[in-house]
């Protein structure tokens, strides 16, 4: 049997009697003394009932340890215990002294101090109890005076108290950095395929600016590549007429500089076309700008072709030739040989030599511009003046200020409506066009008559300049040109308004060069026959003259009127 266990039960041999457990449930022992028959209870806070005796035991809350006993678990030392009695009864039977929870006895009553009796005790060491009143120990009959040390194992976290923390920030950290990650990645994909729908969206703008989508597009699309209808483009328009001052005669031509396709064109305008004054008289575009000058011919054109001419540049050909020479020269792939006006003698040099790149100074493009072979039509000397326009363009500047330069360099006198800033700005853009390959030249088809074709509706009155045609309606009334030879001028005037309140369309055909004594009215159709006859009886003239024969390009009757002729008065 245990010693300890036959101790407490009170064998023969007894010394130690188990008088309790301590915190942490282990058994305490005291030594039984043998002479005495009642032990001195058992404080387990480790507190005296006296005040004037200093006890021995474990205190668990003030930290303080006794320096002498047995500790069965530590030293084996020995140190006298006070007995313990749970229920504050003294030992014998003696009134018990108060109980003071703080581990102070009453000042009212005092123990006998048991020196042989001890106690199997667990202690922890401690500081060790100064004595001095002022110390962090306990004197005798003092109160217990605690210090923060003591409690330091609640403050202070132990090593795996730090580990657990670091643990948790790092995954605290860790689990911060990928939702941070995750949504970088989500703004990253919603700016993806932000920008990826605005690349869908400007190309398939770009698409429908071009014409090129599926469905949008037709042949009969007059945009050129764009969405925008060609009527609904905008265009700015100069008219330029080149006016020869020595061989005589004019050639004119429109200037188109198409903003919205960023596209220039010359449209060059034959001669025969037929155009309709304010009053109703169709005449030519020649007779036009001899007759009726800048103001009127522009408003005969914006009427024919359905444009809106912004100015008119009258363009002298010795102000080409200054041209010509301020911009340095120019290059021309030339289609004949030019001769030299100049030449007194047969088999001298042209003037300008056919042939891809020529170099034309101011003089020999001027040559070019105006030339026109035995038996040419005008439209071929037409061309070689846009081919000159084109070639100025391509080495103008492309910079407003330097050609607004240029054109006050040329001291011309131009039309109110068109001064120096707005015409060199003008022309400074279509150089860019002309630099930059956008630039093409194109004839305006005009027939016999004068009026426009079918092709000239669609390829350049409706493509080029966003117009319709408005030729003279050939069904509307008879076409007749008139041609004075009586040696009477104002006799073309008077045959001007009879025929005009006779509902026929009176066209302007010059005056002959000599009189002639009889009047004559020819048709060349057979179906104009009575036509003609009714223009006859209108003026005056006997039927006789009617004849059938050639008649003027955009007339149906022509009448030449001679010294018979008597206007009606």
């Amino acid at each position: 049997m245990n010693d300890r266990y036959d101790a407490g039960h009170g064998g023969d041999d007894d010394q130690y009697q188990l008088v309790g457990y301590d915190e942490y449930g282990r058994p305490v022992y005291q030594q039984v003394p043998q002479q005495q028959p009642h032990q001195q209870p058992y404080d387990p806070y480790g507190q005296q009932t006296q005040q004037t005796q200093q006890g021995y035991g474990y205190d668990p809350y003030a930290g303080q340890y006794p320096t002498q006993g047995y500790d069965p678990y530590d030293t084996g030392q020995q140190a006298p215990v006070p007995s313990y009695d749970p229920y504050g009864g003294a030992p014998g039977g003696a009134p018990a002294a108060p109980y003071d929870p703080y581990g102070q006895a009453a000042t009212s009553a005092q123990q006998p101090r048991v020196a042989e009796q001890t106690a199997y005790i667990p202690q922890q060491a401690g500081p060790a109890e100064t004595g001095e009143p002022d110390g962090r120990g306990r004197s005798e009959g003092s109160e217990r005076d605690y210090h923060t040390g003591q409690f330091a194992f609640v403050e202070e976290p132990d090593g795996d108290s730090e580990d657990v923390i670091d643990w948790l920030n790092f995954t605290e950290n860790r689990t911060e950095r990928r939702e941070e990650a995750k949504r970088r990645a989500r703004s990253r994909l919603v700016a993806l395929v932000v920008v990826l729908a605005l690349v869908a969206v400007g190309g398939v703008g770009y698409l429908w600016y071009a014409g090129k989508l599926p469905g949008l597009s037709s042949s009969s699309d007059s945009g050129k590549g764009t969405g925008t209808s060609a009527a609904a483009q905008n265009r700015d328009v100069i008219v330029v007429h080149l006016h020869n001052t020595k061989g005589g005669g004019t050639s004119t031509a429109l200037l188109v500089d198409n903003t919205t396709t960023k596209q220039g064109t010359t449209v060059l305008l034959p001669n025969s076309l037929a155009l309709t004054d304010d009053d109703g008289t169709t005449t030519t575009l020649a007779k036009s700008v001899d007759d009726d000058g800048s103001s009127g011919t522009r408003d005969a054109i914006d009427t024919v072709l359905g444009t809106q001419i912004q100015g008119t540049w009258r363009l002298d050909t010795p102000y080409l030739q200054n041209l010509v020479d301020l911009v340095g020269n120019i290059d021309v792939d030339t289609n004949t040989d030019v001769p030299d006006p100049a030449a007194k003698k047969k088999g001298t040099a042209p003037l300008v030599h056919k042939g891809k790149d020529q170099t034309l100074s101011g003089k020999t493009a001027v040559a070019y511009a105006t030339y026109r072979a035995s038996g040419e039509a005008q439209n071929a000397q037409l061309e070689r003046f846009g081919q000159v326009m084109q070639a100025v363009l391509r080495k103008l500047s492309s910079d407003a200020g330097a050609a607004t330069t240029t054109v006050q360099t040329l001291a011309q006198i131009l039309d109110p409506s068109l001064t120096d800033k707005d015409l060199g700005t003008f022309l400074a853009k279509l150089a860019d066009l002309a630099k930059g390959g956008d630039y093409k030249t194109a004839l305006l088809p005009v027939q016999a008559d004068g009026t426009l074709s079918a092709q000239a509706s669609d390829s350049v009155v409706k493509d080029v300049l966003g117009g319709t045609a408005k030729s003279p309606d050939q069904d509307a009334a008879v076409r007749v040109s008139v041609q004075n030879a009586s040696g009477v001028k104002d006799n073309t005037e008077k045959a001007r308004v009879v025929l005009l309140n006779g509902g026929f369309t009176f066209l302007e055909g010059g005056t002959a060069s000599g009189t002639q004594a009889a009047s004559k009215v020819v048709y060349a159709d057979a179906a104009d026959k009575e036509n003609a006859t009714e223009v006859a009886k209108t003026l005056g003239l006997p039927t006789s003259a009617v004849s059938k024969g050639r008649t003027t390009s955009n007339a149906n009757v022509s009448v030449v009127l001679g010294q018979n002729y008597k206007p009606s008065s």
